[in-house]
């Protein structure tokens, strides 16, 4: 399948939160320079991992459920389920108020962050978008998921 872009899927503001909140759990320099310098605009990683599973639900169950809809094939599922369940991991383990370095500090955050880069990368690949680019704060989120 060749390059599509974003708004080609049913459900494409859901995938923009998933993308979004992968793409702040893939970029170690993310982190340091906005979560744990505490720069306004890009919530925390409580936050992304919210943004991950709560209108996916996938929590619950497998991304594999929204292939065809919010994920393109089950190669992408895939990825994005061993990134929600490692960064969910973490979170159930520090607790979902600990600060940023509680996260980082983690034993299985490189892992976690290693399984959000994969799954940032194809998501970001497939929708013909450089993944190299810096996370885009919340408020333009907002902003991309209200135009049609």
């Amino acid at each position: 399948m060749g390059v599509m872009p974003l708004t080609d899927m049913p459900w494409w503001r859901w995938r923009t939160n998933v993308r979004s909140a992968l793409h702040m759990l893939s970029d170690p320099v993310f982190h340091h320079e906005c979560w744990l310098a505490g720069r306004e605009g890009y919530g925390d990683v409580t936050d992304a991992v919210y943004r991950l599973v709560e209108d996916t639900w996938l929590d619950n169950w497998s991304a594999e459920k929204y292939v065809g809809t919010i994920f393109r094939d089950s190669a992408e599922a895939t990825a994005v389920d061993t990134a929600a369940l490692r960064v969910l991991r973490i979170m159930h383990q520090v607790g979902a108020d600990a600060p940023v370095s509680a996260y980082l500090e983690h034993h299985g955050w490189p892992e976690a962050v290693r399984a959000a880069r994969e799954a940032h990368v194809m998501l970001a690949t497939n929708d013909a978008e450089d993944p190299d680019i810096p996370p885009r704060s919340l408020d333009v989120i907002r902003i991309m998921t209200r135009a049609a």
